[in-house]
């Protein structure tokens, strides 16, 4: 049996995380939540809302579509200034 939605973004969220280097923390405060509210909605204690889908879409610079289509589709989604090692990279540069 397949992942449903809701785990779906779960590993979506984390995924995305992970690319670019965000915490829960920062995306708690783009969210407008607290790092334990957006901890819960990780575990599956509290589930995300189509709200939150909305604002993590525009947090990452994805379609909300892609953001629901699994881990694979939006990482590739991902504009490539939003990636770990370009924003390290751009901050290399600069100094």
């Amino acid at each position: 049996m397949g992942l449903t939605l809701e785990e779906s973004l779960r590993l979506t969220v984390a995924a995305l995380m992970q690319v670019t280097g965000d915490s829960q923390r920062s995306v708690a405060a783009a969210l407008g939540l607290t790092q334990t509210q957006v901890s819960r909605r990780q575990s599956g204690a509290v589930s995300w809302s189509l709200s939150d889908v909305d604002v993590l879409a525009e947090h990452y610079g994805i379609g909300a579509l892609d953001l629901l289509a699994g881990p694979t589709r939006a990482c590739e989604a991902l504009p490539a200034d939003r990636h770990r090692s370009v924003r390290a990279e751009t901050k290399g540069a600069s100094r």
